[in-house]
């Protein structure tokens, strides 16, 4: 199960780490290019100044010479031309080794995020239904999307100004000792107050971060219960108190990002009011060693570039430390989805796929979700090609677990189920459920056409069948009316039709796939009586000759069944036809007399 973790921490920092560093083996080429990028840009990055000490000093000592001797100051190839020349080749080689690592390293993590990516979608196709059951769809989302942007953000900046600052900061210290050991000693006190600043602020709005992150879910919670459910609360005039839970709700959201964005902004002004105070400081030390003789114009220059390039990224250090760790415990997170426990792969000689006759036998099954604990035992049914085969009782029965069990979303822990003489297990997965078609109680329709809708298990399907499957279904009449036909767009979630219409386009759709066994999950429930008499004779029309499975709560619906099953707690109790267990006058007949009371 995928766990809900801190979502700023990894559990195994060094074991993520290194195999998030594997995943990145594939791309040695890019990162050796990469750490010869940033060798050179860092050397650089140190080395400029130095040289500008000098060039300036240079500069400074001729100006000097031509205004004692009365001379114009003017600069040739070889009178300061080739150092000046120098000097910029070298910030704009700084410039190319910078755009080149941060080029290729945004490259890098693209193509990481990228081959996540794929592999989480083949993964999702590969676990079984339970993972779906215990995981909520927001979690896993959470996983290819923020998670592994995260890490690319990070991998792609975070990581890559860590490493260039550390050794941009240790190069530059080294040089501004040699330079003057108490100017930098005075710096690194003035830093190390930030520094610990920083990470006090750091600390601080991170947990602002997370109140704000968790007030925001709560606001968009509600706002999208109120949304779904805007005609309940108009009906029962409850518009007065939605609102004063959004407008508190939103008051929470603003409070806790008042409070996120001020530590983030605070910051900064702080640590600047503490560098231009070093900034100060030094500059009157470094006045008075001037006047002394003890340093030049060009040094105290370049000691005040090495200032800068030091002090933003040692104040910056924790947040950069912080992001690392944030990426990491998504890493952690994404790798946790990755090693999930998948479906019993298919045996490497499956049984052909042939259309099925829909004989189906149920041989002393036994299940549980938990293997310890089992909900079915020892059941056993058997249901002849052609045959209807209600499957009835009260809530948390059993009901769709059988018809999960019987299309392999879940695998048995005993016994046997066999099609047509076949073991289900002895049949590839795809090979098993393209004999089914089902009709839940809860439709799904994507985002495209209605044709594309109708066609989902029949791609290729011309539209002439599409068509036909739609006048089978009932369906044709109101397509027509809609502004493109049968290519009018569908948003992902149909909401420009009603729930009636959308029921009928997925019994449409197992119109058109013309499966020999049929699952129906109260198929016309969502629909006026009227159309469901329309959609009872195409549904009888369609299940003649084919194995079909009903889940009834209606028992009026069900009472021309060859086999009804009746469960309770995981188990049947009764099975036989609508006669013949109203005959028994056992627990069927006591449900079926209590709907008609």
């Amino acid at each position: 199960m995928v766990q809900n973790h801190n979502t700023n921490k990894a559990q195994n920092v060094w074991k993520t780490a290194a195999r998030l560093a594997k995943r990145l083996h594939g791309q040695r080429i890019r990162l050796t290019v990469v750490a010869v990028s940033i060798v050179i840009y860092v050397g650089l990055s140190i080395w400029n100044p130095l040289y500008s000490a000098r060039v300036i000093d240079l500069l400074w000592t001729n100006i000097q010479s031509a205004w004692k001797n009365g001379t114009p100051f003017v600069i040739t190839w070889n009178h300061m031309g080739r150092e000046l020349v120098q000097l910029m080749i070298q910030y704009f080689f700084t410039w190319i080794f910078y755009y080149l690592q941060s080029y290729l390293m945004a490259n890098v993590a693209e193509t990481l995020t990228c081959s996540l990516r794929t592999e989480i979608s083949c993964k999702l196709n590969r676990l079984p239904l339970r993972f779906f059951d215990r995981n909520k769809a927001g979690e896993i989302l959470n996983r290819v999307t923020s998670d592994l942007d995260k890490v690319a953000e990070v991998l792609q900046t975070g990581l890559l100004k860590l490493i260039v600052a550390i050794g941009t900061i240790i190069g530059s210290l080294i040089v501004m000792f040699l330079y003057s050991v108490p100017l930098t000693v005075i710096f690194l006190l003035f830093m190390l107050a930030a520094i610990l600043v920083t990470n006090m602020v750091a600390k601080k709005s991170l947990e602002s971060a997370a109140a704000r992150q968790e007030t925001i879910g709560v606001l968009t919670g509600i706002a999208e219960e109120y949304y779904k459910g805007r005609n309940v609360i108009k009906a029962y005039n409850h518009e007065k108190q939605s609102i004063e839970q959004v407008r508190a709700a939103a008051e929470d959201n603003r409070i806790a990002s008042q409070k996120a964005d001020f530590l983030t902004n605070c910051v900064n002004p702080l640590i600047r009011l503490l560098t231009r105070i070093a900034h100060v400081v030094i500059a009157v030390i470094a006045g008075k060693a001037m006047i002394e003789g003890r340093m030049t114009v060009g040094v105290v220059q370049a000691f005040f570039q090495y200032v800068n390039q030091t002090a933003e990224p040692m104040t910056e250090a924790s947040y950069m430390i912080n992001s690392l760790q944030s990426a990491i415990a998504s890493a952690e997170r994404t790798f946790e989805l990755l090693d999930e426990e998948e479906e019993v792969p298919d045996k490497a000689n499956v049984a052909a796929a042939e259309r099925a006759k829909g004989h189906i036998a149920f041989e002393h099954v036994s299940f549980g979700y938990d293997p310890g604990e089992l909900l079915m035992k020892d059941i056993s049914f058997e249901a002849k090609p052609g045959q209807k085969i209600a499957v009835v009782g009260s809530t948390g029965a059993g009901k769709t677990t059988l018809i999960n069990l019987l299309m392999r979303f879940y695998e048995i822990h005993g016994g046997g189920i066999t099609i047509d003489g076949v073991a289900s297990t002895d049949m590839s997965r795809s090979g098993l459920r393209h004999n089914f078609g089902m009709v839940l109680q809860d439709t799904w329709l994507f985002g495209g056409t209605i044709a594309e809708n109708i066609a989902y298990g029949k791609a290729d399907a011309p539209r002439e069948e599409i068509i036909a499957a739609a006048k089978a279904a009932k369906v044709d009449y109101f397509i027509r009316t809609m502004p493109k036909g049968y290519d009018t767009v569908l948003d992902n979630e149909a909401s420009n039709l009603s729930a009636g219409q959308r029921q009928l386009l997925t019994i449409a759709r197992v119109f058109l796939c013309n499966p020999p066994i049929l699952i129906l999950d109260e198929a016309t429930s969502s629909v006026d009586t009227r159309t469901e008499v329309e959609i009872g004779k195409a549904m009888k029309k369609l299940m003649s000759g084919r194995t079909s499975f009903v889940i009834a709560h209606r028992l009026s619906t069900i009472r021309d069944a060859d086999i009804i099953l009746f469960m309770e707690k995981g188990t049947i109790i009764e099975q036989g036809s609508h006669k013949e267990l109203l005959e028994k006058n056992g627990a069927y007949a006591k449900l079926y007399y209590s709907q008609f009371e």
